[in-house]
This record gives C-alpha cells, structure tokens and sequence, in this order.
C-alpha cells in the first residue's frame, strides 16, 4: 500500500469519528436553548398552577379543612412559623386603639378594639379568601373571616354592613364591609382579630395602627414566645394605660381629654386614670440590636441578668435574637 493511500485512509477515519461527535455538539448546541425555554414554560405554567391552588385553598399546608360553618377551631401550632407582612392594606385608617388584646372585664379578649365610625370602609388587611360572612348577635355582630396566603386568619367584627360573600378571593386593601356597632358591643369600632391555626394572636405584634404600618417585612411566629411578646406589643403599640393619650382618629380630629389633662380632671371625680407617661413607666420594654447579649443589656439598662431573666421567663443561658422584646421594669 502506498504511502499516499494510508494518508488517505487515515483521514477518512478520522472524519468518520469526528463529525458525528461535531454534529451530536452542534446538536446540542441548538438544542439547549430550546430545553432553557421549555423549562422556563414548565416553570410559568407550575407557578400558574401553585397561584391557582393557592386562591382556592389558601395556606393549605396550614389547614387542612376549608369551612363556611365557624369563625375559628384552634388546630395544631406549629413550633415555628414566618409570617409575611409583606403586601399588607391597613383595615382602617383610624390610628385609635381603645380595647387591648388581653384580659378584660374577667375574660379573655381576642383581638383589639379600633375606634371607626358608623359607615367608615373596613378593608381587607391582606390578600386572601373569604371564608366567612356572618351576623352573631352575642358576639361579633355582623363580621368577615378571611384567610390569607401568609396562613394568617383575619377576623372583622361589629360592622354595619358586609360587603363581600363567602369563597370571594380578595386583594389587600379591597372594601370588605362598613363600622358599625352590631353584636356585643357598647359603640361603634371594629373589633379586629389575626388568627394562625385558629390561635388568637395579638394584633399588635405585626399591626401598627398608631403609625399605619406593619412592624416589618414578616413577624417570626414562635410557640413558646408568643404570648410574652404580645404583652410588651401592647405596650409599645397598643391603648396606653386607660385611654389617657391624645391620637389622632380618622378624620384627624384629636381625642378630647387625654394625657395629663385627662388624667387632673378625672382626679377631681375620684377616677384614677393613667398618663402615658406613668403607664409606660411601670412597664419598659427593650428591643434587641445587633451584637447585643443578655449582659450589656442588663447594664444598659441598670437592671442585673437575674431580673431580665425572672421578668421574661427565659433563662441566663438563652440567646437573644435581633427584634426580641424584652421587659426591664
């Protein structure tokens, strides 16, 4: 065989090996963006999917029924759960809170008590469904059950009229009803409950309503915690001590006879009323910065380990986290 002919030969072969490999790679070239495009399809279309469950069933993983019977059932808590506050409308925008979350009266009051008017629009605190629209004539009155894609359950109650229908989806900030004074009630308010797994938890650990706002991006919820923090959420954001403050309601106007004012007049009456200066000085809450530990917050504040320790039921060997409220007076 010649030398030219074994060249030849040699070169044939090679190109049999390397051009089905270059056109299985040109191939494949070609093909990748179309896989990246189907993909990106196959994750529009399951996001569509998920968005569509989720209307028809709200938090899901949360409940396991969906039921127009009942304004609540307390179910399992879980031990830990991040509640987005994100995409939140205010209910209203009065900025009057005149009843706690808390004991009251002998029993256990649920939610707080938002002063509003007699036809002032209620709204819808989050986006969600509506899972109840009902009148209660020894309790709630007329109200609203909503429950929400961030698993929280919002109640409004004593409205003068409702304005949506059991299974309606909801947008944030969408009407849902007008104040009123219907059910048990001794005057016009809203009374306003956030619920998770039928748990009533203080509104003002993630409402607001003195400054319109929400307390952060989302509120951590934690079982063995979340009774202690909503006492301090009173404190910092709820009705100070009797109603002795001076806020601004919904039309701007401010409530007569509050602070000090309020609190000599009631004096010459025999009443003992509560400024808001001397409530919050019974009661001091600190909010837990960055890089601080139970010991530089003891000496912040002039109080030893062991008191902050008695005062939120924690022990020394606990880690504070940033945001935490604890009591120091």
């Amino acid at each position: 065989m010649g030398l030219k002919k074994f060249h030849l030969i040699i070169v044939v072969l090679t190109l049999l090996f390397i051009t089905p490999a270059a056109f299985a790679q040109d191939l494949l070239a070609r093909q990748a963006p179309v896989d990246k495009h189907m993909r990106k399809i196959d994750t529009l279309a399951l996001r569509q999917v998920i968005e569509r469950e989720e209307a028809q069933m709200p938090a899901s993983k949360l409940y396991d029924e969906w039921s127009n019977k009942y304004a609540h059932r307390a179910t399992e808590l879980p031990d830990s759960f991040r509640i987005n506050l994100r995409g939140f409308h205010m209910p209203t925008e009065s900025r009057v809170v005149t009843s706690n979350f808390g004991a009251r009266w002998g029993r256990q009051h649920k939610g707080l008590d938002i002063k509003v008017y007699i036809g002032d629009t209620i709204r819808a605190a989050f986006s969600g469904k509506v899972r109840v629209v009902r009148y209660e004539a020894a309790g709630y009155g007329k109200y609203v059950v909503i429950r929400h894609n961030n698993g929280l359950e919002t109640i409004y109650g004593h409205m003068s009229a409702q304005l949506v229908q059991e299974n309606q989806i909801v947008k944030a900030g969408q009407p849902i009803g007008l104040g009123g004074n219907t059910g048990r009630s001794t005057g016009s308010h809203l009374h306003f409950e956030t619920r998770l797994c039928g748990v009533a938890l203080n509104p003002a650990l993630m409402f607001d309503f003195r400054n319109q706002d929400v307390v952060g991006d989302s509120y951590m919820f934690r079982k063995s915690t979340y009774e202690n923090e909503g006492q301090a959420a009173n404190a910092l954001r709820g009705k100070v001590g009797n109603g002795g403050y001076v806020a601004s309601d919904v039309r701007g106007e401010t409530i007569p006879g509050g602070g000090e004012a309020k609190e000599a007049s009631a004096a010459k009456q025999g009443q003992q009323v509560v400024s808001p200066q001397r409530a919050m000085a019974e009661v001091r809450y600190h909010k837990v910065a960055a890089g601080e530990t139970l010991y530089s917050i003891s000496k912040r504040r002039g109080v030893t380990v062991d008191q902050l320790c008695k005062m939120n039921h924690i022990n020394k060997n606990m880690k504070v986290r940033v945001g935490q409220l604890l009591r120091y007076s």
